[in-house]
Formats: C-alpha cells, structure tokens, sequence
C-alpha cells in the first residue's frame, strides 16, 4: 500500500474547484448570486469566447472593504454565515465561502472593488490561487470581478469542455434564470460585445419574461399568486399552445433560487395533463416561498439541488395550486385573423383579474420573516412596445360568466351543421365554437372510464379461450407487484404454469375496441423498464386512453341528435377542453373575425 501523505494546497484547491466550477457558466452563476447577496440593484455580465477567454461581472453593490478582500479568497471564508446552526436558516444565495477560493485556483482573476465609505478602492489579482497585487484605484462604488483564461491551469478539464457557442448558450441560460428570479435587480448581457438582453428591473416579472422570452410568451401567461399551509407560490405558468417539446421553459425558483428540482418539475407537468399535447412540456417561471428550516439547500457544491424534508407535501401543495389555476378559466382556442400589434399595457396586463392575495397570512410553514410578510401587488408598466409582424394565431379565450360550458349556453346554443362528417359547428353569443366529434368522443369515453376507476365499477368481459403469454422472469416480477392494479382495471389473470400466465377477461369497455393482449404486454414492459414509480397512474393512463379507441371516428356520418347528445356529455365534464392526448376538442371564432375576413369591418 502506497503512503497515505496530505494533500498540498494547490491540489486541495483544485480538487475543491472541480466541485464548484464545472464550466464557466458555474463562474457567472456564483459571481451573480455575490452580486446579489451585496445588494445590487444593477449587474452587468460580459463574455467572450464562450466565457474561456473572458468574463466580467459588474455590479453597483456596497463592496468588499480593502481589509477583508483577501480573506475573500480563501476557503469556507464568507460573511453570510457564522456557525453550524445557520445552515437550517439560510437567506442568502452563496453562503458555501468556496466560490472565490474555487474560480481564482483555475484561471487569473481581478478584482476591482470600492465601498461608500472609502475614499480609494482596490484591485486586487490573483492567478492559480497565488496573489499577484493590490493597489489603490479610484473606481466607482460596487464590485468588477474580471475572470480570463479559465482552466488555463487545468488542461485535463479545459480540454473536456463544449464549443465557445454551447458555453456560451449554458452562461445565457444562467443569467437568464437569475434575471427572472430577481426582476427587482437590472440585468445586462453582453456577449462577444453583443447585447444579448437587458432587463429594466423594475420589480415586474411580467417585464423581464418579455425581455427574456419575447412577446409570444409574455402574452400568453397566467398569473399564479395562491399559498396553503405548506408554501406560497408567486409568478407565471403558461397556456398550453405555447407548451414545448423539451423542458428548457420550466424555471423554478425557492426562496429566490434558483433551482432543478424532479419533485417541482412533476407536480407542473401532471397538473397539466388533459390540458396540452402529450410529449411537451408547459411554461412555468415561478417562485416558491417557504420555510428554510424545510428545504436543504447544502445538497451539492453548485447549490441548484435541493431536498424538501417532506416531498409528497411539497408535490400535492405544487399539483393543487397549479391545476386549480388552470382550470380556473375558459380553456377554448380562439382563431383570429391578422391580429393587431401587441403594446405592453396588453402584454403585461392579462385581461382576467388576477387571484387576490391571501388575507391571512400563511402560518404552518412560514416562520419570520415568512409569516408576517405581505406581498404587495407589483404596479405594472404601461411603456409602449410594439409588435408589427402580423400572423395567424391562436389565442385563449377569454373567461366570462355565462361561458361556453355553462348550462345557459347549453340552452341558447344551437348546432348550424357538420363539415367533412368530423367537424360540428355551434353558433352562440356573437361566436362560432367547432367539436371535433372523434375528440369529443374520445374525451368522453376517457372520463367515463375514469369514473368508473374511482367508483369501483369497472366490468370484466370474460374471453374464451384465455390469452396465454410468456413472459420474462424480470416482467413476472413485475406483474406479481403490481396484479392487484391489473386486476382492479378488470383483467383476470391467473398462472398458467412456468412463464405463462393466462389472461381470462379484460375491461369490458376494451373488449371489442383493442389488442388487449398488445395493451397488456405494453404496460408491463413500460413498467418493467422503470416505471415502478407511477405504476397505477400508468395502467390508468394506458387502459383509459386504450378505451378511448372505440371512440366514433372523423369521417363517420352522426345524426344531429346524436351529435347534439355527444356536444352535452362534453360540456359536463370537468375539463372539456382537451381530449386525452391533449388536442383541442373545440376552437372558436368571433363573429367580429368572420366579418373582418369578409371586409364588412376594415
């Protein structure tokens, strides 16, 4: 066995920095929540060469003061923490003391710094975690951090990173996550001497969505301010149309942190369900206030995983306020043509009225200075932006009292005829609603399924002979888990010796509509291969949306009476909006759009 000796200095020091610096995005990240953390109201981030060559963090702070700059650089040295018991409590964004120590041990670093009480500041250098210099300068009042070369000392690890572009688009997808995060600070940046954003900080988050994603986005927001005993939830989800393929539009924050976190992403994305395309993901930009003492934010070096010391409370509180909120309105595509140019006040101000406030403040999870605190309603903008690229687009109608579903509607409305055997045109209050009927259907079926799920009134049909199927010892596993749910959904399997098992009835509403043995066999592949985690919701998923199949297709002819039978179920339900896939089952169109597209109104 070789000598167990103590590590030198410059290798504990690069060894501590490949925990902390991963690429130069994780050098902005820190340098920015610093910035935050001294009380910045302005900060300005400039790169060049993907953040390698280059990286400058100015902000109008209060400063290091020239006696504490070195101590600044030296590891677990930090002014935001004194002892073990302030980890249960912590407020600020960096309290680690690794940051400085970490990003100066693998490139050259500069510091320029001045405080409002000195006269003179100081720059201060440092390369490889050696100091160079210190001297007096006159500078302005906040904090410059100039980082060059990065990896300029670690080979090994500047060899392994991506392209300057990708590194640069990892630092962009940083600054914007804490520019959304801190819509009170304003943001600047600058890549290879390009404006890439700027943020007004101005306190409207609405503002800096826009500033960050662009009109689309921002003009298609739903404004969340709701809290239970367990946290406070303030910010924005996003309609379904413009829901993505990929989660790059999920933005989560804690306590003003910003974080990546299974548990928050699951909650978003399944209060969603029924509500938008399978396969994509929704928008969501919000912050989630609670207690520190309740969330652990010491999980990894980088600070952006946490752990929730209740989980399951964590989701179920996340799922009610963000389902509630979505089926808080009127949820039918409208179809516009040509529509206007879009000014701020529209952007900004959405047209429904937002949720109130809560009255009494929350008290189960939010100590001081949580549970007294009010969040203020934010006063808007109402600065002109305009949008002049005219297209056709589809835009959420908006919520009033006598909607689409009410029974008064059912009442008033009238059916005006089918186009192509698919699509059923009803005519009520100045608009023109179109269903499609296989959607409709679909989504009928699909919620009549599910009632009986919950009720226990699933019906077996029996099949003779038995479907016999060989399976895996793996899958055999698996079914012996979970035949309980198999059997709840109205299989009836039993052993048929070895690796065979016999299936002598399936759900009675499949029967005639499916390959059940295909259903079955997909299921318990699909829950073999990880699924074990959400096993009941994907039988429930898999037989419900099977079932949907004997829904009435686009092409065959209805009678009105059928089709106006069809229309009614639809409307009963819950969430009409969207059939299980998450397509549209109605759109409208205004009688105003209709007469502008035939010129009666210019």
């Amino acid at each position: 066995m070789r000598e167990i000796k103590l590590l030198d200095k410059e290798t504990i020091d690069r060894i501590a920095a490949g925990e902390v610096v991963e690429r130069p995005a994780s050098i902005v990240k820190e340098l920015m929540e610093n910035s935050i953390d001294s009380g910045a109201t302005s900060i300005s981030v400039e790169i060049k060469n993907g953040g390698i060559d280059l990286i400058r963090v100015t902000d109008n702070g209060c400063g290091i003061p020239k006696a504490q700059i070195k101590n600044a650089f030296l590891r677990h040295a930090t002014s935001k923490i004194e002892r073990a018991d302030d980890l249960s409590f912590i407020h600020t964004l960096g309290f680690r003391g690794e940051a400085l120590s970490s990003i100066c041990a693998v490139s050259k670093v500069e510091l320029c710094t001045k405080t409002a009480d000195s006269v003179t500041g100081s720059i201060y250098r440092i390369e490889g975690g050696i100091e160079q210099s210190i001297e007096d300068a006159g500078i302005p009042e906040g904090t410059t951090m100039i980082v060059r070369n990065v990896f300029y000392n670690v080979p090994a690890r500047l060899k392994f990173l991506k392209s300057p572009a990708a590194e640069a688009g990892y630092i962009s997808d940083i600054v914007e996550k804490i520019a959304l995060s801190n819509p009170d600070i304003s943001i600047k940046f600058t890549n290879n001497s390009n404006v890439r954003f700027s943020t007004m900080g101005n306190g409207v988050l609405k503002d800096t969505v826009y500033a960050v994603f662009g009109r689309d986005i921002a003009a298609n927001l739903l404004e969340v301010r709701e809290a239970d005993d367990c946290i406070y939830i303030d910010g924005f989800i996003g309609k379904p149309e413009i829901a993505r393929s990929v989660r790059a539009l999920e933005t989560f924050f804690i306590n003003g942190r910003y974080v990546k976190d299974k548990v928050i992403s699951a909650a978003l994305e399944d209060a969603y369900k029924g509500y938008q395309m399978k396969g994509t993901f929704p928008f969501a930009c919000f912050n989630i206030r609670m207690s520190p003492e309740y969330v652990d934010v010491n999980v990894h070096p980088s600070k952006m995983e946490v752990k929730f010391f209740d989980s399951e409370r964590i989701y179920n509180s996340i799922y009610k306020i963000i389902s509630e909120r979505i089926t808080r309105r009127e949820n039918i595509p409208q179809f516009t043509v040509n529509p206007k140019p879009v000014s701020a006040e529209e952007v900004v101000n959405d047209e429904e009225t937002s949720p109130e406030t809560p009255k009494e403040p929350v008290k189960s999870y939010f100590p001081e200075p949580f549970e007294t605190k009010r969040f203020e309603e934010i006063k808007e903008r109402t600065e002109p932006y305009t949008a002049s690229k005219k297209q056709e687009s589809f835009e959420q109608a908006t919520l009033f009292d006598d909607n689409f579903i009410s029974e008064k509607a059912r009442i008033k409305s009238r059916i005006v005829g089918v186009v192509f055997d698919t699509y059923w045109i009803v005519e009520y209050d100045d608009k023109m609603y179109i269903i499609d009927q296989h959607a409709a259907h679909e989504k009928v079926l699909y919620e009549q399924f599910m009632e009986r799920i919950k009720s226990d009134k699933i019906l077996s049909q029996k099949i003779s002979p038995s479907m016999v199927i060989t399976i895996s010892s793996i899958e055999e596993l698996t079914l012996n888990e979970y035949k309980e749910y198999f059997e709840k959904l109205g299989f009836e399997i039993e052993h048929f010796g070895g690796t065979e098992y016999a299936i002598s009835a399936v759900p009675a509403t499949l029967y005639s509509s499916i390959n059940s043995r295909e259903l079955f066999l997909e299921a318990l592949d699909e829950l073999t291969q990880g699924g074990r985690s959400k096993a009941p919701e994907i039988l429930l998923d898999r037989v419900a949306t099977a079932a949907c199949k004997a829904a009435v297709k686009g092409g065959n002819r209805l009678s009105f009476r059928e089709a106006q039978e069809l229309i009614d179920s639809l409307l009963e339900l819950e969430n009409p909006y969207n059939c299980p896939h998450g397509r549209p089952t109605i759109i409208s169109m205004s009688r105003y759009e209709l007469e502008k597209k035939f010129k009666r109104i210019v």
